[in-house]
């Protein structure tokens, strides 16, 4: 069945479509309130922390209740839980502008998304063919960096207009993915037995098996690195662009280019997969990173977000490429397990990127602070270069 003709994979993208618009807008705008109300780097940094920071603390546990609870039920509560925090940080910022509840409040609604993103890979594989998986995968990446074009720029013009309102529409957003979730008919998940594991041995299971596939293993490694210096990078760009004067709206713009390359390098990801081994195509993101080292010769906000944008161009074509082998070579029973795993590996690093980029903005120049994310970059380049996993990617199958 092509992906434009599949009922719900088209009601599960546009629920996301929406819920992904409205993260874009809140996502510019929570930097920038701590920024207007405390004038502090490392502050906005822990909210950044806060709200990421769920996703590797609950990530085993969201992972093992994926596989035994249906997981429509728990993306269904998660959007319920989502959009109540956002709804009750847009009326404190709007009525009593504090900053101690908004890390409390970011926080919440990470735990949502790290419960909601447990089971999410579920739905897709459920209501997509494996063959079809990459083209699915590219979809994605392209509805989330479509949204990022247009999110940043209006997150950061609602900011001016209103501080509450970028939070206020995150939450109506969740509402639409809500409504989408439930108009889906395909079950999650494949029929299960009741399993008597504990929930220890439950993980352990889900991690011999991870921990057995030497690509799966690898390519979790080399994002838990990548997960810390990109949004590190990107945080780094929003508080050089404040220092640079800019505002809300210019910041914004400067991000949603970030997201038009991803955008970009979603069209170009079937060619690329056609001409390229998967080997080449994860090397070449890795190296497209140190681009972001273009900063510390020329310390400009300008050629910070230049830096930035060969990298975004391949982010999308490594995810068609590695995400779907994993999907596809994942068994169903041990799908949320293995992706919780994989998840609390790839991104247990990714809360302290905007954390430690804060810290070090508040005690170094940003430039040493680039040079320092660039040393991490190199690294990570070598490494991938050094991997044998790479040389000799699973093939393309589906796992019943």
């Amino acid at each position: 069945m092509a992906l434009r003709r599949n009922r719900d994979f088209l009601l599960l993208q546009t629920g996301q479509l929406l819920s992904s618009a409205g993260s874009s807008l809140s996502g510019v705008a929570y930097p920038l309130v701590v920024l207007s109300l405390t004038h502090s780097p490392p502050k906005a940094g822990l909210v950044a922390f806060a709200r990421v920071l769920p996703s590797p603390l609950f990530g085993l546990a969201a992972g093992a209740v994926s596989d035994r609870v249906d997981r429509r039920a728990i993306m269904l509560a998660a959007d319920v839980g989502r959009a109540l925090a956002l709804a009750t940080l847009a009326l404190v910022i709007a009525f009593h502008p504090v900053f101690w509840p908004i890390p409390l409040l970011a926080f919440a609604e990470g735990t949502g998304d790290a419960f909601f993103g447990a089971s999410a890979p579920g739905a897709t594989r459920a209501v997509v063919p494996a063959a079809e998986l990459p083209a699915a995968v590219s979809v994605q990446q392209a509805r989330s960096a479509a949204v990022g074009v247009a999110g940043p720029p209006f997150g950061g013009a609602l900011f001016g207009l209103g501080r509450a309102l970028p939070f206020l529409a995150d939450s109506v957003s969740y509402v639409f993915s809500f409504a989408a979730l439930l108009a889906m008919r395909t079950p999650f998940q494949q029929p299960r037995e009741q399993g008597r594991l504990r929930l220890r041995a439950q993980l352990a299971e889900g991690f011999r098996f991870l921990w057995a596939q030497p690509f799966l293993r690898t390519t979790a490694f080399l994002y838990a690195v990548g997960n810390f210096t990109i949004p590190a990078y990107l945080f780094v760009l929003v508080v050089v662009g404040r220092r640079h004067a800019l505002s809300g709206g210019q910041i914004g713009v400067l991000l949603a280019v970030f997201s038009a390359f991803v955008f970009l390098g979603t069209l170009l990801s079937p060619a690329v997969r056609n001409r390229l081994s998967v080997r080449a195509i994860v090397l070449l993101e890795l190296y497209a990173g140190l681009g972001a080292l273009a900063y510390v010769a020329w310390p400009s906000v300008y050629v910070l977000a230049a830096g930035l944008l060969p990298q975004a161009v391949v982010l999308p074509i490594t995810d068609s490429v590695v995400i779907a082998r994993r999907l596809a070579m994942t068994p169903d029973r041990l799908l949320g397990r293995v992706e919780a795993v994989r998840t609390t590996l790839a991104r247990t690093a990714q809360p302290l990127g905007p954390l430690v980029a804060g810290l070090l903005l508040g005690a170094v120049s940003g430039r040493a602070t680039v040079a320092i994310l660039g040393v991490l970059t190199a690294g990570l380049a070598v490494g991938g270069t050094a991997s044998r996993a790479l040389r000799a990617p699973p093939a393309l199958v589906e796992v019943l």
